[in-house]
């Protein structure tokens, strides 16, 4: 009997075959981690400084968090929120004592919880319109925003490249210039209901919003009855060296959007709401299949876990002064190629002089994978756990990069 040969096909050429094409992808195929590293399917290893776009906050395969999630794994896997989970209740807990007195909702990712805001948002505008529909929905965002894909986060994000062959988009969205206070007061009206913008911007180029421009937008909402809401899906759990990046100005908004990182890989999104507004929302109003699931739960649990046992908070503080100077030295060292590094703890951007693509490329294969951002910015994102070892070899990764292309 003749056995038939066994085809194998790579994983590249399966992508090619088979995955919809909406990702410019490196050619790169990764198949395991380790803390701060990666190793492709060819056996070499890269330091990961993307951390999953800003998702793996405690590096890969971090022994507690593989263990919490295998137990309840074994254990109890999803429910549906038509019944109550012990781990989302503690999660809630949790959160709320970072974030103020108010109430959280569990979704899967940050365009959700991005979503779940804009109809927090709209809900506010019914009660300050007295129940009518439709009368008070504005919400003022940031120009050069970015909240997510789906379509209310589309049509709050002004990007061409990311609105383009959606229109019509949802109607309802004006746009202030980020730290501009005065633009973003000229646009409220009586229609206006919520002004919403992202502590740090990451996607457009890593953009921290002033503490006095922060300090002006919760003035601006108290004045005018309306909601503040603040997306920290990429800039919060941590990231910035606070458990949320608008810690640092001293504020506190009425709803907060967070993902990425609260699961430590593991999909999961929430949005805290402040007491004022926690009640907007009833049964029936809004809903997730596999939002807060037992499992999703576990995951997010043991990255505060880790966080706490291991001071992590403290650890991004300490750490990232040092590696910023370490990183500003190369604006001095290649003035024609790097222009200048800003951000916040480990969210940050190296401004370069020209497109990040070959940069990006040349990193890869010195063994750094950086994410690119706006306008000709290289994303920095390691890891919270990080090491001041690894984070000076990837300035010296950087530094012989630039050296090497002139």
């Amino acid at each position: 009997m003749t056995v038939p040969s066994i085809i194998r096909t790579s994983t590249a050429d399966l992508y090619d075959a088979y995955v919809l094409k909406n990702y410019a992808r490196a050619p790169l195929t990764l198949v395991r981690g380790r803390g701060t590293q990666v190793w492709d399917d060819q056996g070499k290893a890269y330091l990961d400084f993307t951390s999953g776009i800003a998702v793996s906050a405690l590096g890969h395969c971090h022994p507690h968090w593989v263990a919490a999630v295998q137990r309840q794994a074994g254990e109890l896997i999803h429910t549906s929120n038509l019944f109550r989970n012990p781990n989302q209740a503690e999660l809630a807990r949790r959160l709320v004592g970072h974030a103020g007195p108010g109430r959280v909702f569990f979704c899967n990712s940050g365009a959700e919880a991005d979503e779940a805001l804009i109809k927090l948002a709209r809900l506010h505008g019914v009660c300050k319109a007295g129940g009518e529909e439709g009368k008070c929905y504005k919400i003022i965002c940031a120009q050069k925003a970015f909240h997510g894909r789906m379509f209310g986060g589309m049509s709050a994000t002004p990007q061409e490249k990311i609105q383009k062959g959606f229109r019509p988009l949802v109607p309802g969205f004006a746009f202030g210039e980020l730290n501009n206070l005065q633009s973003f007061a000229d646009l409220v009206d009586d229609q206006t209901a919520a002004i919403f913008v992202e502590t740090i911007q990451g996607e457009s180029g890593i953009n921290p919003c002033t503490t006095e421009f922060l300090t002006g937008l919760r003035r601006l909402c108290d004045e005018h009855n309306l909601l503040f809401l603040l997306d920290e899906v990429q800039c919060g759990i941590g990231r910035t060296g606070k458990f949320y990046a608008f810690e640092h100005a001293g504020v506190r908004p009425d709803a907060i959007a967070m993902a990425k990182g609260l699961g430590g890989g593991f999909p999961i999104g929430s949005m805290w709401v402040g007491e004022r507004a926690a009640d907007l929302f009833q049964p029936g109003s809004h809903g997730t299949t596999f939002g807060g699931t037992p499992l999703a739960c576990a995951a997010a649990l043991a990255v505060l876990d880790v966080m706490e046992r291991e001071q992590l908070l403290a650890h991004v503080t300490n750490a990232s002064g040092p590696w910023l100077i370490a990183l500003a030295t190369l604006a001095k060292d290649f003035p024609t190629r790097v222009l200048g590094v800003r951000g916040r703890g480990f969210l940050v951007g190296v401004q370069m002089a020209e497109d990040t693509a070959a940069d990006v490329t040349a990193l890869r294969e010195a063994g750094l994978l950086v994410a690119p951002a706006g306008g000709n910015v290289l994303r920095f994102l390691p890891p919270l756990n990080a090491t001041r070892q690894e984070l000076a070899q990837s300035v010296e990764i950087f530094r012989k990069v630039l050296a090497s292309r002139g």
